[in-house]
């Protein structure tokens, strides 16, 4: 079957033969040769495929005037991820409008099928950047400044990519509708024991940087009572991000640090540490990460360090089309569930389309980790039912 194809297709590229996970950064010659799969796929069913000055890809099936549906998701990953984060909703998407034409299906709108860049935020820390960009919720002048761990401005590394951001952004004038399936990033299906399901929410969720300055000293020579240590200062914040995410039963975490000058025998000048705070309101949100950082600020007047807190990337709550998630869970009695995980999704409904979510049952709920998976049979269940979505939503 197609979809069978096109996954085993996908599953070498950009793998880590150590891990077994994927390492797929926007702009890099793994995501280059995902494009060029999508090209590809998409030109043996007789489609073309529009790709903008920053890498985002659509290709549209029917000529209709009327207003179209978008389906797709993404194809990079966040740092050593797992397989189905993003091209399960891609490779999902190509397979269904072959069932849909395998069914004889002619559809009164258009559907499109659609891929955006750096969804994860894996190389320049802005999440979704490549539907924030084209709905306009982030600028290209300010996208242009961001820099990766190396120091590459995000404008060159598109250069680099053979990509030309003059060209233009792709427009979304055709989409009526948003539709993007995904594996699910929890348990909540299995633990409904159903393979598919449709999404209520997106927990409001954010990355704020920490720098906690000290001063950097001997590691030998410096009494302990001399110091001024930000590691001690990050290590307690840590601690608190913990303790106030489980009380508050938010989610909290400190899942990257660099180290200043980064020496065993020094202690270190310079901590900045990045924190990912996820909640069930805006006003939860705002809560959680106000007590972690008095707590930090307290730490760091008993160390002796200095703190700075800055917002880098925070998505308020998104509430999809409640009547639209009710009409499509009826197709076929799916249940409609939220998810604390960052969608471009949620972008696309921030921006006002009217924007629905599948996901298809993971088993152990691992996600962002080689681990990630899904059973074959509910990835193709998966495929009838975002079919039969497409069906209600474009008609036939």
């Amino acid at each position: 079957m197609a979809f069978e194809e096109m996954w085993r297709d996908l599953s070498p590229v950009g793998r880590s033969a150590t891990s077994g996970g994927y390492f797929r950064q926007p702009w890099t010659s793994a995501e280059s040769e995902l494009r060029a799969w999508f090209a590809e796929e998409c030109a043996a069913r007789g489609l073309t495929v529009e790709t903008d000055g920053i890498g985002n890809q659509v290709a549209w099936w029917g000529e209709s005037d009327l207003p179209g549906v978008l389906t797709g998701s993404h194809l990079d990953s966040v740092l050593d991820g797992g397989a189905y984060d993003g091209p399960l909703g891609v490779a999902s998407a190509l397979a269904a409008v072959d069932t849909l034409r395998a069914r004889g299906v002619e559809p009164e709108r258009p559907i499109g099928i659609g891929v955006f860049v750096e969804e994860e935020g894996s190389r320049f820390g802005r999440a979704c950047l490549g539907s924030r960009l084209v709905t306009g919720a982030t600028t290209w002048d300010q996208a242009k400044e961001l820099r990766d761990r190396d120091g590459v401005f995000l404008a060159d590394a598109i250069a680099d990519a053979g990509l030309d951001p003059s060209a233009g952004l792709l427009s979304l004038d055709r989409v009526g509708t948003f539709v993007e399936l995904h594996v699910e990033q929890g348990r909540d299906l299995v633990d409904r024991d159903v393979a598919v399901g449709l999404a209520s929410e997106i927990w409001p969720h954010g990355r704020w940087r920490f720098d906690f300055a000290g001063q950097a000293n001997h590691a030998g020579t410096t009494r302990m009572e001399d110091r001024h240590d930000p590691m001690l200062t990050y290590a307690m914040t840590a601690l608190a991000a913990n303790k106030q995410a489980r009380l508050a039963e938010q989610r909290a975490t400190f899942g990257r640090v660099a180290v200043e000058p980064n020496g065993t025998n020094a202690v270190p000048s310079l901590v900045t540490a990045w924190l990912d705070a996820r909640a069930s309101s805006d006003d939860a949100l705002a809560s959680l990460v106000a007590s972690i950082e008095r707590q930090a600020e307290d730490r760091a007047g008993r160390d002796g360090t200095g703190l700075t807190v800055t917002a880098e990337s925070v998505s308020g709550s998104v509430a999809f089309d409640a009547d639209l998630a009710t009409r499509l869970a009826s197709l076929g009695g799916w249940p409609v569930i939220p998810t604390q995980a960052g969608h471009d999704a949620g972008i696309l409904s921030d921006a006002g389309i009217p924007t629905a979510m599948v996901f298809v049952r993971n088993p152990t709920g691992v996600s962002h980790s080689p681990d990630e998976h899904a059973e074959t049979a509910d990835c193709l269940a998966g495929v009838e039912a975002l079919a039969d979505v497409l069906v209600e939503l474009a008609g036939a």
